[in-house]
């Protein structure tokens, strides 16, 4: 679609009973859809809503992963919204339930079921809570994606301000079904969510091409062992996950080492499920420092990250850069006093370029920088 949204505003109604606001708005939601949801884009006669909630609903690959999570009879989704996650849930599980608070989103979300042809979803609008409150009903699995929009604060990630608030609640879940999962915001810590939710199994850190999108806390009645971890990377190359566990990244040692022939910089699924001993552990490799989160190797890896290889490691001055000579260099920083913007503009230092350098702590303590290129 290459519609240009200005010139459908300002030109006259072509259908009776929709505005051109209302077609302008449809066109911008269908667009979002193309690369987000692309089974929704190609599919006649779906109904788009508001572009606000195609831009909160899962993505079509983040659905699919989820979806291969569950299984069994029935899954009840507690705020379903636009429907993405049910419509995949409901091909691995014999009856998805389907609950939306926004009437209309959820009527836009039945059509849309039916259109695509899933008939083993239930749709019933209203509160998801209670529906379970109202029925002693269980199921197999119970899903909730809680709002991360408050009318009183704004956009909210914290478990206790989100839309059910699933903590409070938890004992109902519970009652309802032994396996629970739940999706949150990136910006959640990880800890403090499993402390909040209790019966924790395992949380998957779920980033699309290098960027988390979903934190998922998997919950299973009774269960207080430890903490599973994955970190999942959903690229079009293919996926990649690392596996570790918190008593066992808490109890790891990594051994330090100097910058030797490659470096490489972990996802950002391994960075935010905090496995930073655990993944030199697993690859054999040297950790710059404690809390860099850099590591290096004499020869080349397959690693769940980025590679690079070193073509210098000089101690951070005015003097080691000007001699490195970089007028142009993508630039990153681990564990140091500067920002990227304060370097470019101490440095006089433009952004691009084939050269990476990488402003971190070294394990002596010292302040380093590495020229690189991409290996």
């Amino acid at each position: 679609m290459t519609t240009d949204i200005m010139s459908v505003l300002l030109a006259s109604p072509r259908f009776p009973g929709i505005s051109q606001k209302e077609l302008a708005q449809w066109i911008e939601a269908k667009k979002k859809c193309r690369d987000k949801l692309p089974i929704w884009f190609a599919t006649p006669k779906i109904y788009y809503p508001d572009k606000a909630n195609i831009e909160q609903c899962s993505s079509q690959a983040t659905a699919i992963y989820k979806a291969g999570l569950v299984h069994g009879n029935s899954l009840i989704d507690l705020s379903g919204g636009l429907g993405v996650d049910s419509y995949f849930f409901a091909e691995n599980m014999g009856q998805v339930t389907h609950c939306e608070l926004d009437r209309e989103l959820a009527q836009i979300a039945a059509h849309n079921f039916k259109v695509l042809g899933r008939d083993n979803i239930l749709c019933l609008p209203g509160d998801g809570i209670q529906v379970l409150e109202r029925s002693p009903k269980t199921y197999d699995w119970i899903y909730a994606d809680p709002s991360r929009r408050s009318d009183k604060k704004g956009k909210v990630f914290l478990l206790e301000d989100c839309l059910p608030n699933i903590p409070k609640h938890l004992d109902l879940l519970l009652s309802r079904s032994a396996n629970i999962l739940i999706k949150c915001s990136p910006m959640l810590d990880i800890q403090s969510g499993a402390r909040e939710l209790r019966h924790v199994r395992e949380v998957q850190v779920v980033a699309r091409e290098g960027e988390v999108k979903e934190l998922l806390f998997l919950l299973e009645r009774g269960y207080s062992g430890d903490l599973a971890l994955r970190a999942v990377d959903l690229a079009r190359r293919g996926e990649r996950s690392f596996a570790f566990s918190l008593a066992g990244e808490q109890a790891a040692r990594a051994r330090l080492a100097t910058p030797a022939t490659y470096l490489y910089e972990p996802n950002a699924a391994i960075l935010k499920a905090g496995g930073f001993k655990s993944i030199a552990l697993a690859y054999d490799l040297g950790k710059l420092h404690p809390h860099s989160h850099l590591y290096t190797s004499d020869r080349p890896i397959d690693f769940p990250g980025r590679r690079f290889h070193i073509k210098a490691c000089l101690p951070y001055s005015k003097r080691t850069l000007a001699a490195l000579g970089a007028p142009r260099a993508n630039i990153a920083t681990r564990n140091f006093p500067l920002s990227v913007a304060e370097l470019r503009k101490r440095h006089k230092i433009a952004d691009g370029g084939e050269v990476y350098l990488f402003f971190t702590t070294g394990p002596e303590g010292g302040l380093i920088v590495l020229s690189c290129v991409k290996a």
